[in-house]
C-alpha cells in the first residue's frame, strides 16, 4: 500500500507550469516532483481518468501536496473512505504497470 502511494506521489515532473488542458492529477503531479518526465504525469492522468471519477480525482490530487490526507483516508473507517482507498489502490497499481 505504501509503495502505491509513493509511486503516485512521486510521479511528478520538472516543475513547469501545467498545460491548460491538463487534468487535475497531471497538474498536481507536475507540481509535486521535479525529477519525473512530463509524459509520466500525462500517463498517470490517463489512468486516473479510467480508474477514478471526477470527485475522486480532485481529492486524490490534493494528496500530492498533502500526503497526510491520504493517510487519513487510508485509516478511516467510513464506508466512503474505504471505497475511495480501494479505488485509489487499484488506480495506483494500474498506474505502476502502465506508466514507466
Amino acid at each position: 500500500m505504501k509503495h502505491i502511494l509513493i509511486i503516485a506521489l512521486a510521479a511528478g515532473a520538472l516543475g513547469w507550469a501545467a498545460p491548460a488542458q491538463a487534468g487535475v492529477i497531471e497538474r498536481a503531479c507536475m507540481q509535486a516532483n521535479r525529477k519525473a518526465a512530463p509524459s509520466l504525469c500525462r500517463c498517470i492522468q490517463k489512468v486516473a481518468n479510467h480508474s477514478l471519477n471526477a470527485l475522486e480525482r480532485r481529492k486524490v490530487a490534493r494528496w500530492f501536496g498533502d500526503p497526510h490526507q491520504a493517510q487519513e483516508v487510508r485509516q478511516s473507517e467510513s464506508a466512503a473512505d474505504v471505497k475511495l482507498w480501494e479505488r485509489y489502490q487499484a488506480f495506483g497499481e494500474q498506474a505502476a504497470k502502465t506508466c514507466r
